[in-house]
């Protein structure tokens, strides 16, 4: 569970470059503080996919100072929900965690219009996930 009383979450992808930085950003960007909030993968590549950047920028998200971060097992342990995309058994498991797994497309090596469209999906996943954690969104 988080340290505070404002819950954690943490977002897992392979190359943490694309999908869950995209998630982490909406979730900075729709709930301010009131959700702590990582990214990591299971192998980090080196840099955020520019074009993952280039669509967060079209709907005011800056994710240009943000890098891949390798999932630790105290990054799991530390959130009280993990939200998986496509790393398979990568992901570890720990008893009351609530997990969940976003089946989503790898924006990796797509044009604009198919990562705006994962885009605007995670958008929704993100609305959605915001709301039983006592953050309403704005719609």
């Amino acid at each position: 569970m988080s340290v505070t009383d404002t819950p954690a979450v943490l977002f897992v992808c392979v190359h943490n470059a694309g999908r869950s930085q995209m998630a982490a950003g909406f979730v900075r960007a729709l709930a301010g503080d009131a959700v702590e909030v990582r990214s990591a993968g299971s192998v980090p590549a080196s840099q955020i996919n520019p074009v993952a950047v280039s669509a967060m920028a079209e709907v005011g998200i800056d994710l240009t100072g943000e890098q891949p971060r390798m999932l630790t097992a105290g990054a799991v342990q530390d959130s009280d929900v993990v939200v998986t995309m496509g790393c398979g058994d990568a992901c570890p498991y720990y008893p009351g965690t609530r997990y969940e797994d976003w089946e989503l497309d790898d924006p990796a090596g797509q044009g604009i219009e198919s990562v705006r469209r994962i885009r605007d999906e995670i958008r929704e996943h993100v609305v959605q996930l915001l709301v039983p954690l006592g953050v309403a969104p704005p719609t």
